[in-house]
């Protein structure tokens, strides 16, 4: 990382900077890259939000939070140089009001030396996604600036268009940068890395040999206090429309003639293309137990903690091969992976042991424990011919011993450099929500499902006669 380029001089306004995701993630990647020499030389970084907080106060809050979630320490000059560099402005930011941010940017601007460039994160709830873009070109913000969206981007296929449609009056193509933090996560990006660059895999990585694929992103925890937004969004639109789609066209994708934005973008979007509408009966939706007492939940909650669901890619690579993909929270276990099962061999002279296997397969865990599995039969020794499950396993901190660059940090450096590989573009989206929106208006029955199990058995029938790959299986 220490090898790629320092951005330009930038005034950085991050609206949100009260809430969660700010303090976890981008407070921390920020001050990562300016500790690892990757942040402009010349930046500010300005926080906002309604909640009436002093600069001083600010800079506390920034402090706490680098302590708790940061691998780096807040001693000494590295610190200070940052810290020095926040303030904080309070308001409510939409068309009409949008003085005291304009101002903030101003002052800021004028403590540096020529032109610097602007960055506006909004890490606020999508329908906050409008007023704030509207206030940024009535208030001629939208000038040298690039905008990152937090997603989801829209609720629905409506609401999608609406929001596409403000942000093409207020700003250029290349200004607009969707966030996907999946795909900044360095294990996502080996996907292509396994595929392009050895012989041995894009060979075998079709209809001809895999059976089936499943992505399966399960949670631990709950909700925490993200309540309001979870309400509204729920893990269909937080997960599914979001990441788990991202990560299927990235798997399918065909190759890339190089690795421009363009590009691969145009690949990702080809998958999607080629995906039909999902239909309802194909879906399965749960709910675990105790959600709806949760604080700031409706008793009568119908709102989904956890999708199943089949779907497939009608092109000549993938034609009968269906994708399984999975996500939920409070289930038994974190873990984010993507499992290609392999095509059994045309006669099992084995059968026993097949049958406790499955399917031979290449699990690719994408977190907590990132790394890549070979699952396979092997004789076992002794004088008979038996075979059992084997595993073969390469572990990122084991094999490179050094820690991985968290998807925030590579994905707000390359926004500050105008690199857009890693991030999604409209029609991409667009067509994502196209395939969700018979579940948005016909949703199916939703399951209840225990907390720490795998979510409600329902789920199993989705995928039979095949079966989930849990962690233990490889």
């Amino acid at each position: 990382m220490t090898a790629r380029m320092t951005p330009a001089d930038h005034v950085i306004v991050i609206f949100g900077a009260n809430g969660d995701l700010f303090k976890r993630k981008l407070l921390p990647a920020l001050y990562h890259l300016h500790m690892e020499g990757l942040m402009p030389g010349n930046f500010r970084v300005i926080g906002t939000s309604r909640s009436e907080v002093s600069t001083e106060e600010f800079r506390e809050l920034a402090r706490a939070a680098v302590d708790e979630f940061s691998r780096c320490g807040t001693s000494g000059a590295k610190w200070e140089g940052f810290v020095g560099n926040l303030s904080y402005a309070s308001t409510k930011f939409k068309p009409g009001n949008t003085e005291v941010i304009a101002s903030a940017v101003k002052k800021a601007e004028e403590e540096m030396t020529g032109e610097p460039l602007r960055l506006f994160y909004l890490s606020v709830p999508p329908a906050a996604f409008g007023d704030i873009t509207e206030g940024l070109a009535e208030a001629g913000l939208n000038q040298r600036a690039k905008v990152v969206f937090e997603k989801p981007f829209g609720s629905d296929l409506a609401s999608f268009k609406e929001l596409d449609a403000i942000v093409r009056d207020a700003l250029d193509d290349d200004q607009v940068y969707r966030i996907d933090h999946f795909l900044g996560k360095e294990p996502v990006q080996n996907i292509m890395a396994l595929r392009f660059a050895n012989g041995m895999f894009e060979p075998v990585w079709n209809r001809e040999h895999i059976d089936h694929i499943q992505i399966d992103v399960p949670e631990e925890l709950g909700i925490g206090s993200r309540s309001g937004f979870y309400e509204k969004t729920g893990a269909l639109r937080d997960m599914v429309v979001t990441h788990l789609f991202q990560l299927l066209s990235i798997v399918a994708m065909e190759p890339p003639s190089s690795f421009s934005s363009k590009a691969l973008i145009d690949e990702k979007v080809k998958v999607f293309d080629s995906m039909p509408d999902i239909a309802p009966e194909r879906v399965v939706l749960g709910q675990y137990e105790g959600y709806r007492d949760e604080d700031g939940v409706d008793p009568d909650s119908e709102t989904e903690t956890f999708v199943a669901l089949s779907t497939a890619v009608d092109n000549w690579r993938w034609e009968g091969v269906p994708f399984y993909l999975r996500t939920g929270k409070r289930m038994a276990e974190r873990r984010s992976s993507i499992t290609l099962a392999f095509r059994s061999p045309p006669k099992m002279l084995f059968p026993s042991a097949g049958s406790r296997l499955g399917h031979d397969h290449l699990t690719l865990d994408l977190g907590p424990n990132e790394g890549i599995t070979f699952t396979f039969l092997a004789k076992k020794p002794g004088p008979t011919i038996e075979v059992a499950p084997a595993h073969m396993r390469f572990s990122y901190d084991g094999h490179f011993g050094s820690n991985l660059i968290e998807a925030y940090e590579r994905l707000i450096h390359d926004a500050l450099l105008g690199e857009r590989q890693l991030f999604t573009r409209a029609d991409g989206i667009e067509r994502t929500w196209e395939m969700v929106q018979g579940i948005l208006d016909h949703p199916p029955l939703l399951h209840r499902y225990a907390p720490g199990s795998w979510g409600p058995k329902a789920a199993d029938e989705v995928i039979a006669p095949r079966r989930w790959h849990l962690p233990a299986s490889h």
